[in-house]
């Protein structure tokens, strides 16, 4: 709310500033040029046409890294990852408004944001149908929301990953489609490390939740990298 109040009271000259681009079309044309020139040569390398019929983004917040993986008509391919430049909280999912935790969980991405404070995001689902059924179970509310993956290197619950990258991926999931994108987050890598759901400061749940993050991550076999 403090940031909506801001930005009515900021300048017209201070928003254009702030969020410079008016439409996707707009960023498209802005950056998609050298954005796709950058990452051509790592769907070659991975054999895939570009763009890919489906993507994957693969996020550990322990290792602080978002793996792309794509596919056209076969089995998903990694193709490359970038750092994550900041990821607040720790281990375990998101639980309410405030308690500056990343996600976790598997996730779609449904909107891209060319107006962020943050150079340009996307949005995902959180809360999705899995966190608002915990929540209603233990009576939770207020789980809050607005979970990006955008640019910059600072973040309070969502993923920063640096301008350039933010340019790449915005331009790529517009080409996909955002139906065709989702996001898998986990607090550490299952492939190197089982996850352990029975730590004292996970909910009881966090047992399933777990087995679904690392059975997605299987389907993406480490030494494809």
């Amino acid at each position: 709310m403090p940031a909506l109040i801001l930005a009515t009271l900021a300048s017209p000259a201070a928003m254009a500033a702030q969020y410079p681009h008016s439409s996707v079309d707009e960023v498209v044309s802005a950056y998609g040029y050298l954005a796709e020139i950058r990452m051509k040569p790592y769907f070659m390398r991975a054999n895939i046409t570009y763009p890919p019929q489906e993507v994957v983004l693969l996020a550990t917040k322990e290792e602080k890294a978002l793996e792309l993986w794509a596919r056209n008509d076969g089995d998903f391919t990694f193709v490359r990852s970038y750092p994550i430049s900041k990821a607040s909280g720790k281990a375990g999912p998101k639980l309410r408004e405030g308690d500056k935790q990343v996600p976790e969980g598997i996730y779609r991405i449904t909107h891209l944001n060319p107006n962020s404070q943050f150079h340009l995001s996307m949005g995902l689902d959180y809360p999705n149908a899995y966190d608002l059924m915990r929540a209603a179970k233990e009576g939770r509310t207020n789980l809050g929301g607005d979970i990006y993956i955008h640019g910059k290197a600072q973040s309070t619950g969502c993923l920063a990953v640096g301008d350039i990258a933010v340019e790449e991926l915005f331009v790529l999931v517009n080409k996909v489609g955002t139906h065709r994108a989702s996001v898998v987050i986990a607090p550490h890598d299952p492939r190197r490390e089982p996850l352990d759901g029975f730590a004292d400061n996970l909910p009881r749940w966090a047992v399933e939740l777990y087995a679904d993050i690392s059975q997605e991550f299987a389907k993406f076999p480490k030494n494809d990298i």
